[in-house]
């Protein structure tokens, strides 16, 4: 046996991905003699024989596993031909790094292989597999069994106890190493083509960072499991393909990078499916896909995200349906964030996105994602679309913080996008959004669209904080924009597709529910049908809506009938400079209907209210307020603000305001009806003492004579005893009691049943006590 010596570097620095894969030479394949496996060599074959088998189960243990370029591992089951799973340790400490072809032969039935090397794991550009069942690669320290038997790869001075049970579980600890999968392929299926198994059968990869430049994993109708742990365990279930990984007892998770087109491949009819899961996931001009080119739907794309993930560059999650099945399912789980930018450098056209698509009459995959920021720039997309006879795959999103929408491909100008959309006979799923903040921007698209015969789907979005659309893309073509829509498509692109010219679907319905919506500097929202169908109905509820710099909201129709516009604003609808709210209709369509209730209108700086049509007859606007401030209604438009309904050549629409004001007789006090009979006023306690009079004495009295003049030369003295008249006795006065007092209104309030109270200011001044006869001694004169 020829064994390499180790590059002297190897131990001056710490071992690492990149020393082990330049200019250092490794060792090559050496059992570690804990186990009776048996490694012969000719040239750059390696054969691995005997071992411990335990069952069903085989055990190999190795000091060192490598294979250099071009050369060859095969694990012979000559003499253990009914083995179904071969377990292989690596225990030297030293890296695996595998540039050749690992195969099994002389097998009875389909063999999976584990290999498990705490240390670390690369594959190289040449690195193939040739097993006829399941691959798992992992650097955990250990594997577990189902009657509590530990395979450990970390401890080899000890003899394992050999099991003939399940592994349930892969153990990480902290200092696992990575795994690495490189290739200068560049992600173009090419000979070797990378890791790849058996059909229906399971490829695995599960490490302490996991990095894939340029690498290729394929799997045919089985399952892909990309797994970055750093410490815990994983646990193992056995399935028809193969294996399932569980991480829900992972401690912690470390991070996953897809670079330089590396590419992540399920094939098939309808049965494959990849599961990611890992800390921070990147995909940097590389892609996850599925492809169904069968009549199954089982095909699926988990991305679990324990912290960020970031697609760039074209990084794409795709699924594709060419069959009568549905496509594969898109679940994106990220706990932080997820960030979408740009395009692929080598071709522009390739934006980083999140898609399903179908081309078939089978429906195209849903897309759901989950995270607490959303972040799309650069013509990013995130987008569900049908191009034949099967419907589009409904999306929906929830971000718990925030969705931020902006910009586009500066070098194609298509816009930064969240949709779903047909281009062929069926419809487009439903876009469902939920969130904090969402803000549209730059010429940005949230919408559902159709460009054929197939429907639009419908739209919701529900922001707990706030709606802001604004501006416009940099060249000032393209407006931010929140709508469903019905769009006649260039020639090219009609051509590509074999699109009509006018599309006959009906653009689908819009509701915003959000505490303020913000439309500003030239934005639009709404629904729109550039073909021969009708535009859909937009509705919002929300507290206040402030359009702003020309926003818009509008329904519009080219041939049929306009779509309605429901606006209710629990406090206040704000317009000014060039804003509109406009229901249109082109040719002979009717234009539609605009409905707003709010307590206060104010329209400033040319805003306009229109309901108007060509040929058809005008749309009719209703509006309910307690205030319509700064527009009025006119026949026509005017540079002032306006509120129009009109048909060009049919019958003019009607404007109904109905303004709600203050009830007058909302919370006065209801008078008796009948005079308060005085003599329940006197009170009767007050009893005159016998024996009173009144004596005149002398000049300076009451005059003798009516006539006569009084004077004032001698003035009155009360020279009687008082003391006679003090008295230690209870007098009793029963007084009735008196009606509120009525105050002035000073202002208003609305309850809580939504009525109009009028209310007055409670006066600080304290009022003297009324005089009562209890409180005043009896007197006599």
């Amino acid at each position: 046996m020829k064994i390499l010596p180790v590059c002297l570097g190897s131990v001056l620095l710490p071992l690492g991905i990149i020393l082990l894969t330049k200019n250092c030479a490794y060792g090559q394949i050496t059992p570690d003699q804990t186990l009776n496996t048996t490694v012969s060599q000719t040239g750059n074959n390696f054969t691995i024989t005997k071992g411990s088998p335990a069952n069903n189960n085989l055990f190999h243990s190795f000091g060192q596993f490598n294979l250099p370029t071009g050369s060859i591992a095969t694990f012979d089951l000559v003499n253990t031909p009914n083995v179904s799973t071969i377990f292989s340790r690596v225990t030297g400490g030293s890296i695996s790094h595998i540039d050749g072809l690992m195969q099994i032969s002389n097998s009875h039935n389909p063999v999976s292989l584990f290999l498990i090397n705490p240390s670390g794991i690369i594959f190289g550009p040449n690195a193939q597999l040739n097993i006829t069942g399941s691959f798992v690669g992992t650097t955990a320290t250990s594997i577990k069994f189902a009657d509590g038997m530990e395979f450990n790869g970390g401890n080899p001075t000890t003899a394992p106890l050999l099991t003939m049970s399940v592994p349930v579980g892969l153990q990480f600890g902290k200092n696992s190493g990575a795994i690495a999968l490189e290739n200068s392929n560049n992600g173009i299926p090419q000979t070797p083509i990378g890791l790849e198994v058996d059909a229906g059968k399971t490829l695995a990869l599960l490490g302490n960072n996991i990095n894939i430049t340029g690498g290729v994993l394929r799997t045919f109708n089985g399952l892909i499991d990309l797994g970055s742990v750093n410490s815990g365990q994983v646990n193992l279930t056995p399935a028809p393909q193969g294996w399932t990984f569980d991480y829900s007892q992972v401690a912690a998770f470390n991070h996953i990078n897809l670079t330089e087109n590396a590419q992540v491949l399920g094939l098939g009819s309808g049965n494959s499916a990849i599961q990611i899961q890992g800390k921070d996931i990147n995909l940097d001009a590389s892609g996850v896909s599925t492809v169904n080119e069968g009549v199954f739907s089982f095909d699926q794309i988990t991305i679990n995200a324990a912290g960020k993930l970031n697609l760039a560059d074209g990084g794409r999650i795709n699924t594709f349906n060419s069959s009568t099945g549905k496509g594969g399912n898109i679940v994106v789980n990220a706990v932080e964030s997820i960030s979408a930018k740009g395009f692929e450098l080598s071709d522009p056209s390739l934006a980083t996105s999140i898609f399903s698509s179908s081309d078939s009459a089978g429906q195209a995959g849903d897309v759901t994602i989950s995270t607490e920021k959303l972040t799309m720039a650069g013509g990013a997309t995130i987008l569900s679309i049908t191009l034949f006879t099967g419907n589009g795959g409904d999306v929906k999103i929830d971000a718990s913080d925030s969705i931020d929408v902006s910009g586009i491909n500066h070098v194609t100008f298509l816009p930064t996008t969240i949709t779903s959309s047909t281009l062929g006979f069926g419809n487009a799923g439903d876009l469902t959004i939920t969130t904090g903040k969402l803000t549209v921007r730059d010429g940005s698209l949230v919408t559902s669209s159709t460009g054929s015969t197939g429907n639009a789907g419908n739209l919701q979005i529900v922001a707990s904080d706030l709606i802001e659309v604004s501006g416009t893309s940099q060249n000032g073509i393209l407006s931010s924009n929140i709508g469903s829509n019905v769009l006649r498509l260039d020639p090219v692109t009609r051509a590509i597709y074999e699109l009509p010219e006018f599309p006959s679907g009906n653009a689908g319905g819009v509701i915003l529910m959000t505490p303020q919506l913000r439309v500003l500097d030239r934005a639009d929202i709404g629904v729109k049908n550039e073909g021969t169908g009708n535009a859909g109905n937009f509705e919002v509820y929300t507290d206040s809506i402030f359009l702003t710099d020309g926003g818009t909201i509008s329904a519009a129709t080219q041939s049929g009938n306009g779509g309605n516009l429901l606006l209710n604003a629990q406090q206040l609808l704000f317009m000014r400079d060039r804003s509109q709210i406009s229901v249109e209709a082109q040719a002979a369509g009717n234009g539609g209907n605009i409905t707003l209730n709010t307590p206060v209108i104010v329209g400033l700086e040319n805003s306009d209210i229109i309901a108007n049509a060509v040929r058809g007859s005008g749309g009719n606007i209703q509006i309910t307020t307690q205030g319509l401030f700064g527009l009025q209604f006119r026949e026509q438009l005017t540079p002032e603000s306006d509120i129009t309904a009109s048909s060009q050549f049919g019958i003019s629409g009607t404007v109904q305001i109905n303004t709600v004001g203050i009830d007058p007789n909302s919370g006065l006090v209801e008078l008796p009806a009948n005079v308060t009979d005085p003599s329940q006023q006197i009170a009767i306690g007050c009893m005159g003492s016998e024996g009173s009079r009144f004596v005149a004495i002398g000049r300076g009295g009451v005059p003798q004579n009516p006539n006569q003049q009084i004077w004032s030369d001698r003035t009155w003295s009360d020279i009687r005893d008082i003391s006679a008249f003090q008295t230690t006795g209870n007098t009793n006065a029963q007084i009735p009691e008196s009606s509120p007092t009525l105050l002035q209104a000073t202002g208003w309030h609305r309850n809580h049943q939504g009525q109009v109270e009028l209310i007055a200011t409670h006066s600080s001044t304290q009022l003297q006590s009324p005089l009562t006869c209890s409180a005043m001694p009896n007197h006599q004169s």
